[in-house]
């Protein structure tokens, strides 16, 4: 079968690899219907940060279709529709124990720990997989784990009237745009350097465009301080320009992957009384975000960039790194099997 497979960094390779065999107890053989590229993908390619295993199979945004389940598996069964749960945690330590298997002590990712999804078939652990229902729209489906991931950002900011900001209208930020045009009873506002992507995600979600400055945002609040924003550029200008802009007594939600380190006066922070939030994966909002895909079907397809196949992988790691595009997600679509298969 057909692969896309991580060597080192800087080293993705479209391969022709053994299909997995039958599932280990506990697994599930997929076959992978569609998956999304992550801006975390393109970050372990560039950085080789998260690189455990080589060569490895990329994607952990994915939905598939269950060929043959493993011994014990009663969760899922064959010909069930699933997206897969990203996080590949333990299970055994503290946070684990409390339910917060996001921040596990050993976590690591599908396509990282494990095979992931930028290939024809793969296994995963049964724990992982999640039935959604067969007539929603792949696409949509590959779209449930960083809609999770959005939700999570949200969720964390504390509850406020006026506007809220969000910086960077990439895959994160966008869906993040999204839900709070669902959910906000304020004003939303976006701010991103790639207008054409702007433009789509304003279009989409209704969300007001601004410029990341004091006189922008003053404007855009009618002069009513921005007490809640969104970070999801990892840019550490952008953050800086964003604390610039943050009224006292405000929270920035921090969803993007950084290079570099802040250079911060922790004063600044003490004397406005603002609060940096991380957001790191998804707690338990996996579920949530499934139970609205089909709601969302709409506006979700509308955001896509691209849709390619397992061939046109690297080109799009090296068109995402270049920021060309004016969509949020590029999504690889597998071949659809024969009537019956």
């Amino acid at each position: 079968m057909k692969a896309v497979r991580l060597h080192g960094p800087g080293d993705l390779r479209v391969e022709d690899v053994l299909a997995p065999g039958a599932p280990d107890a506990g697994w599930v053989k997929l076959r992978v219907d569609a998956a999304g590229i992550c801006g975390s993908d393109l970050h372990n390619f560039r950085t080789g940060q998260w690189i455990s295993r080589s060569p490895s199979t990329a994607g952990h945004e994915l939905t598939g279709t269950v060929l043959a389940v493993g011994e014990g598996v009663q969760t899922v069964a064959v010909g069930d529709r699933v997206v897969a749960d990203s996080r590949f945690w333990c299970g055994e330590c503290a946070q684990c124990i409390a339910g917060k298997r996001h921040l596990c002590a050993s976590l690591g990712f599908v396509g990282e720990i494990c095979d992931g999804g930028f290939a024809e078939q793969t296994v995963l652990p049964a724990r992982l997989l999640h039935v959604v229902d067969r007539k929603l729209d792949e696409r949509v489906a590959a779209m449930a784990e960083p809609l999770a991931v959005a939700l999570h950002a949200v969720r964390r900011l504390p509850k406020t009237a006026g506007s809220v900001l969000v910086v960077g209208c990439g895959t994160i930020g966008g869906l993040a745009a999204l839900l709070l045009s669902r959910t906000f009873a304020g004003r939303v506002l976006i701010a991103d350097r790639n207008q054409a992507r702007c433009a789509r995600v304003a279009r989409v979600t209704g969300a007001t465009t601004v410029d990341l400055d004091r006189d922008a945002i003053a404007v855009a609040t009618a002069n009513a301080p921005l007490l809640a924003a969104v970070e999801a550029t990892g840019s550490i200008a952008a953050l800086a320009q964003l604390l610039d802009v943050l009224g006292p007594g405000g929270a920035v939600a921090l969803v993007g992957i950084f290079h570099g380190r802040l250079d911060i006066d922790p004063n600044m922070l003490v004397e406005r009384e603002i609060a940096l939030l991380g957001c790191h994966a998804f707690a338990g909002e996996l579920p949530d975000a499934i139970r609205m895909l089909g709601e969302l079907s709409e506006p979700l397809i509308s955001l896509i960039d691209r849709e390619i196949g397992l061939d046109e992988v690297p080109a799009a790691y090296e068109r995402l790194l270049a920021g060309q595009g004016d969509g949020l997600k590029t999504i690889i679509r597998m071949p659809r099997p024969a009537e019956g298969v």
